[in-house]
């Protein structure tokens, strides 16, 4: 378009030059590259590009092998929404006040500049596929931040009748259909795990993977028609749960393979707060309503071979994909991220899925490749958060630092001097939050983790700490705080450098530092 501009009436040229200011282009827009951000809901580093030998993951670790890998990336809150709120807005929960499930995006912060509205600010197509904003508990998603209607697809998804009582509306499907909410615990529970024998696009994440190749070649035609560039968001739900998948990924792992919990009490000298037993699991049978810690060896090693089935099953939809950004030719100029929204306990602790400040749920993969920046098969123990990927993104696509041009408080930091060099660092802690009754924010360094677990009012008692050295006790067994003080005060130094936490349900503020 732009070599033939030449030829047209000076004043048409104008016009066409005056509309790009308007929709935010860039003149060089053909340049700039496409970026497919690929979300995995409850997928922790078990894959074999991790160094986990029970994962069948071959298509992540080959997108693994042609770009860098993050061996200490954190995610900000271990939650859903939140999570995902993080990435979107490169903001901490502690920054905006999103701590909830069920909390609107557009209700507390109106004006937020997300991710995709950015890149879509600079001339790119941006559109969003199945799990990306958390949709349930009365959370609507963010419309706003896509230029096409979000391909909607289920999370919860059973086949079998008997896995939902013949056909009736289960606590979770209503949850995550923001059906009944008012009644959930009168609803019955789904079953925790199904194996039909049935097609990948028989569940949702095979449907998403498909329409995602649809859409890619679509972005190509956009692409060579007018210079367009994309930002595609695709979303998989598994392996959140239910963990249903088709019977081929649950027959190709052994499940007496797998280990076992080899550790299921809480952290000696730990806070009651910090615990966790129950929870998301019990609305899942045959899980035992009102566990406490699950006794049953059958059951757990039923769990744990679900979730490696269906970590393998969307491991095969991200094949898909990336097998389609190969066919239409696009991967030599398209960024790749891959990203698990938060990690999940199997029985480690005596906890199951996620919703606490422990290593398990907070390590999440991170995967990056770059065309022309990343070196294949590369790794790095720098650590990294959720909200680093906002402003790193920006750097790649050579688009305006977002800081100054987004009303949000921005937490992030570009990762792009890593991406070039491995050994450089450019932070020397993560931090992530998690709210209960009092809030638990979390300083996350190479060797040590600091909890400092605050009560929502201030004036309603002193912080509770727990200090984990991952070098001597990586299971996280003991409570260290007591018997290293100096470490506590050297880590709590760097959460007091942070700003205050912004309430449950109060006011946003600008969070610079």
């Amino acid at each position: 378009m732009h070599q033939s501009q030449h030829l047209w009436p000076s004043v048409l040229v104008f016009i066409i030059s005056a509309a790009w200011q308007v929709v935010g282009g860039d003149a060089a827009a053909a340049e700039k590259p496409n970026v497919l951000l690929i979300l995995v809901d409850d997928l922790k580093p078990a894959l074999g590009c991790y160094g986990d030998s029970h994962a069948v993951t071959p298509n992540i670790d080959q997108l693994a092998a042609r770009g860098m890998r993050f061996d200490l990336a954190y995610c900000n809150q271990a939650v859903c929404a939140p999570s995902r709120f993080t990435l979107m807005l490169g903001a901490h929960s502690t920054s905006t006040g999103l701590y909830g499930l069920g909390n609107r995006l557009r209700e507390a912060l109106p004006d937020a500049v997300t991710l995709p509205q950015y890149f879509a600010r600079h001339g790119y197509h941006t559109q969003s596929l199945g799990k990306v904003f958390h949709i349930g508990h009365g959370n609507i998603g963010d419309p706003p931040s896509f230029m096409e209607p979000h391909f909607h697809e289920k999370v919860i998804e059973y086949l079998l009748p008997e896995s939902t009582e013949g056909g009736m509306l289960t606590r979770e499907e209503a949850f995550f259909s923001n059906q009944q909410l008012d009644r959930i615990g009168s609803l019955p529970r789904g079953a925790a795990f199904e194996a039909p024998d049935v097609d990948d696009e028989a569940y949702a994440d095979g449907r998403v993977a498909a329409e995602t190749a649809r859409r890619l070649e679509l972005a190509k035609q956009r692409r060579e028609r007018d210079g367009t560039p994309f930002f595609i968001a695709v979303g998989f739900a598994r392996p959140h749960l239910p963990f249903c998948a088709p019977k081929k990924y649950w027959d190709a792992i052994d499940p007496h393979d797998l280990p076992l919990p080899d550790y299921e009490e809480l952290p000696v000298g730990a806070p009651a707060v910090a615990g966790k037993r129950g929870g998301e699991i019990t609305n899942y049978k045959p899980v035992p309503e009102h566990a406490g810690v699950i006794q049953d060896e059958a059951l757990k090693r039923k769990l744990i071979h679900g979730y490696y089935a269906s970590a393998s099953y969307v491991d095969a939809q991200i094949g898909k994909v990336i097998a389609a950004l190969d066919r239409l030719q696009l991967a030599d100029e398209t960024i790749v991220i891959l990203w698990g929204d938060h990690g999940f306990h199997l029985g480690d602790l005596g906890i199951w899925t996620k919703h606490t400040n422990y290593e398990q749920a907070n390590r999440i993969p991170l995967l990056f490749v770059a065309p022309g920046i990343t070196a294949p098969a590369s790794a790095t123990r720098q650590l990294a958060e959720s909200v680093d990927i906002f402003p790193t993104l920006c750097e790649l696509a050579d688009l305006p630092p977002p800081a100054p041009h987004v009303p949000q408080p921005l937490d992030g930091r570009s990762l792009l001097p890593v991406l070039r060099d491995p050994s450089a660092r450019v932070r020397d802690h993560a931090y992530h939050a998690y709210p209960k009754r009092k809030l638990g924010r979390a300083i996350r360094t190479e060797r040590y983790r600091l909890v400092e677990w605050t009560p929502w009012n201030p004036s309603a008692g002193a912080p509770e700490y727990e200090l984990y050295d991952y070098e001597l006790d990586p299971g996280e067994r003991r409570n260290l705080a007591a018997d290293h003080p100096q470490v506590v005060q050297r880590l709590a130094q760097i959460l007091a450098s942070y700003p205050a936490p912004v309430p449950r349900g109060g006011p946003p503020r600008r969070a610079a530092r």
